[in-house]
């Protein structure tokens, strides 16, 4: 028995949140979200499966019961205390634990909230496959009456959401999101529902104020839920099964590979998932990952680097492979490229490659702007690339690398900002490391300005060795001195970032308002004031189409009808929730399309 340290609650399934919350009488469902924060501050004691907290000081005691890391059962939380179970104790329990997507296949290498960040759900999302994966057929059937109520349910579920923000958006209005979410599973729309999870814990985390939270995940959390609900009733020919997605990726045989490990990363979310991804290549370059994830917090992504393999009988641990190489026998791989487990799996220990050898080296060989056409387009979003480091700036979210990648100014950010990773202390480091030519690779992300999160970097004093970026932990030493004290890597001795200024491209103006949004809720673009000359400046600048986007938002967010007796009805939560999405749809688009030109696509 031990006392958790992180505070950790076990997953709890959206199906049990729900039906708890529901089961409140409405004098404790007003009570509900100032139990959630009285029960953060009780003790929390681990015991195997079974997680207990003390709900006062009179030894009434708080016991969820999460075989294999989940709650999968309103039964498997009791109380002790008098007014149990019709207390508020379980429900608040429910409520401040991660949500559990009992739908996806946590194991994705592109799923568990892409490895980093707080609300996406990927595992379940339809990703386009890897280099060389097999293509699974693609049905013509459309959505079914069930499905039709389910995506009306997930709609209404996230409108609401929005229209009050993460601060109006309690415990009580994410039971009703989780509900929904749990509908769409049972009427086999888990896309659906792993996308309103995604909202109700990015919301969580909004109001818990955890340092992780980023408003852009939370605003791409709402904009993929209310989209797949938005389209499936409307949706035809082979579109309906990219918006249902699938419950776990389909493993096909082929055949023999012969794999070289390319690095490993880590995996924490903040729906209770950790773990690690190893990324490795063939001989043509076709990517294959080999994943361990498990529900679990930051010890276990620490860890899981250092364990053994899940594939065949290797006693290779992903550390290891990230360095080496594997023989597959009988592989079976996803969609995405990852490799199955399977009992007729057979794997052994095999030579590696450096990353200046081939057959790595044509990994680097592909065209940036080539690479980024790939990503942009649904591939995966691995870049591969060389760059000098030039120093180090301070974002609003911290430190990132500027580093000069042939000629184009980039900007290389951390993957994770859990302080238990070492993405952020590395990044600072490798800011000395100015004139030393790399290879890096990096995540891309969609910007009007070259931008990537660093996974992977060659080690800037050792030829032919390799950083994981976020599993191994530089020191002082592992860099080269500065040549002199001007050489310190300071923002003012850093060349202008060549990226699109707001005067040039003021779009900020219309996602800025979609920010606010998805924090403040409808009320906020409610309130009066001179709208229309951030308008005319979108129009000013060549965007007609971002300037009539955002009176059409403003003027949903303002609109209130009255009745016979001039009362003032509710909003129109709809109405407001697909003028938001189509903004949010719009500023997508457009970024990728001056992400594409900043790479020089």
């Amino acid at each position: 028995m031990s006392t958790s340290t992180e505070r950790e609650l076990p997953a709890v399934a959206p199906a049990v949140t729900a039906e708890l919350v529901a089961a409140l009488s409405p004098r404790l469902r007003k009570r509900l979200d100032a139990g959630v924060a009285k029960l953060a501050d009780r003790p929390v004691v681990r015991d195997g499966d079974t997680v207990r907290i003390a709900v006062d000081d009179g030894g009434s005691e708080l016991e969820l019961h999460a075989p294999e890391g989940v709650v999968a059962d309103a039964a498997a939380i009791r109380c002790g205390c008098l007014l149990a179970p019709d207390c508020l104790h379980r429900a608040a329990a429910a409520s401040a634990a991660p949500v559990a997507d009992v739908s996806a296949d946590t194991a994705s290498a592109r799923g568990a909230d892409r490895t980093a960040g707080v609300g996406a759900t990927a595992a379940t999302e339809q990703p386009a496959p890897l280099s060389g994966a097999r293509a699974v057929p693609v049905l013509d059937e459309s959505a079914t009456p069930p499905q039709l109520a389910a995506a009306h349910a997930v709609f209404d579920a996230v409108a609401a959401v929005l229209d009050a923000g993460t601060d109006g958006s309690g415990a009580v209005l994410q039971a009703e999101l989780l509900r929904a979410a749990h509908t769409a599973r049972l009427a086999g729309l888990p896309r659906a529902a792993a996308a309103a999870v995604s909202v109700v814990t990015a919301v969580r985390a909004a109001r818990a104020a955890d340092p992780a939270f980023r408003l852009a995940e939370l605003v791409g959390a709402l904009s993929e839920a209310l989209f797949v609900a938005h389209r499936l009733p409307h949706a035809t020919g082979a579109e309906p099964a990219g918006l249902r997605g699938t419950v776990r990726q389909p493993y096909t045989p082929d055949g023999s590979l012969r794999l070289y490990g390319l690095f490993s990363e880590p995996v924490l979310t903040a729906s209770g998932y950790a773990g690690a991804v190893t990324w490795t290549a063939d001989a043509e370059g076709r990517l294959y990952t080999v994943s361990d994830v498990a529900p679990g917090g930051a010890g276990r992504a620490v860890g899981a680097a250092d364990r053994a393999v899940r594939i065949g009988d290797t006693a290779l641990t992903h550390r290891e492979l990230a360095r080496a190489g594997l023989a597959v026998s009988g592989a079976t791989v996803s969609p995405t490229g990852r490799l199955g487990a399977g009992a007729g799996v057979r794997a052994v220990r095999a030579s590696g490659a450096g990353w200046r050898a081939e057959p790595l080296d044509r990994l680097w060989a592909v065209p940036v702007a080539e690479q980024v056409g790939r990503a942009l387009g649904g591939g995966h979003e691995l870049l591969f690339l060389e760059v000098t480091p030039v120093g180090a700036v301070r974002e609003a979210a911290g430190d990132c690398l500027l580093a000069d990648c042939g000629g184009l100014p980039l900007r290389l950010t951390a993957a994770h900002d859990h302080p238990a990773l070492p993405h952020r202390d590395n990044l600072r480091l490798l800011a000395a490391a100015r004139g030393s030519r790399l290879r890096v690779i990096a995540r891309l992300v969609a910007a009007p300005h070259a931008r990537a999160q660093l996974l992977a970097t060659e080690h800037p004093m050792s030829a032919g060795s390799r950083v994981d970026v976020g599993l191994d932990r530089l020191q002082h030493a592992d860099l080269p001195a500065p040549a002199s004290p001007s050489a310190a890597p300071v923002a003012s001795a850093v060349p202008v970032h060549a990226e699109r200024t707001p005067d040039e491209a003021p779009l900020h103006l219309l996602r800025r308002r979609i920010e606010q949004a998805a924090s403040g809720g409808r009320r906020v673009l409610a309130f009066p004031g001179d709208s229309a000359a951030d308008a005319r400046r979108l129009r000013r600048h060549g965007l007609g189409t971002a300037g009539d986007i955002l009176d059409g938002l403003l003027a949903a967010a303002a609109e209130r009808s009255r009745d016979a007796f001039g009362r003032l009805l509710p909003a129109d939560t709809g109405r407001f929730a697909r003028a938001w999405l189509t903004a949010a749809r719009y500023t997508d688009e457009v970024d990728r399309v001056l992400c594409a030109a900043a790479w020089g696509g």
